[in-house]
């Protein structure tokens, strides 16, 4: 059985690695080198590093028995064009859902980054962007002195941050997921009074970061999950144990 999985995240390398060890030959396809770099290589596996456009996936599709859709909750505009590609080339598709948090009491929950951006503008104190390089735009809004941005540690994370002319000195440029003693010792450095980040779930380090801002008074800012409906990784993979029968 030959599987494609559309990953990048820690439950796709999970579910990457058991079905392997099924004995399925499995593809996973990685959007950047560093998604490539957690991958790592394992027997059974083989990874495609680089975006592709809905036509490159079809082709990526093609003699696929299955295709799961391993990428982040809020990758709406990838699972949208993979369940394209999946229709065009005839393959089965699965969508692997990560788990939502539980959000603690007094959480703010906004639509988009664009919105949270809205209210922080009425207010003052720092922000500890948690929501990725690709938001910053979002927050062009505010005082760029305000902003600090945690993004990861590559030339595009860095960059987006210049071109959002954030101070060098606010950017914090690490591979999470963090701790909550990380997360809270981060906050308390930088003075921190509100946390934006969206619900990535135990795997994203969710709870560690609301725990942190809970508890140096920071006010929590979550931006909303895109609804979608899907299957747990157990799910999935009984289903493809049936397909190996």
């Amino acid at each position: 059985m030959r599987v494609v999985i559309f990953s990048g995240t820690t439950e796709g390398r999970m579910f990457s690695k058991q079905l392997a060890a099924l004995g399925a030959e499995v593809l996973v396809s990685v959007a950047t080198p560093l998604g490539a770099e957690e991958q790592g290589e394992r027997s059974g596996i083989t990874v495609h590093c680089g975006r592709l456009t809905p036509e490159e996936m079809t082709a990526l599709l093609q003699g696929a028995d299955l295709c799961v859709d391993a990428t982040h909750p809020y990758a709406v505009e990838a699972t949208r064009n993979i369940r394209a590609a999946c229709k065009t080339a005839g393959t089965e598709y699965r969508r692997l859902l990560r788990p939502e948090s539980p959000l603690p009491a007094g959480s703010m929950v906004f639509a988009s980054a664009a919105h949270a951006a809205g209210f922080l503008a009425r207010t003052q104190g720092n922000v500890l962007l948690a929501t990725g390089a690709k938001e910053l735009s979002a927050f062009a809004v505010l005082e760029p002195a305000r902003l600090f941005p945690r993004v990861l540690p590559t030339r595009e994370g860095i960059a987006a941050c210049e071109g959002a002319d954030i101070p060098h000195k606010n950017i914090i440029a690490m591979q999470g997921p963090f701790s909550y003693a990380l997360n809270r010792a981060l906050m308390e450095q930088f003075a921190i009074r509100f946390l934006v980040t969206k619900d990535g779930g135990a795997a994203g380090g969710f709870e560690e970061k609301a725990r942190a801002a809970q508890d140096t008074g920071a006010q929590l800012i979550v931006i909303r999950r895109p609804a979608e409906q899907g299957e747990t990784a157990e799910q999935i993979l009984t289903h493809c144990k049936e397909m190996l029968q």
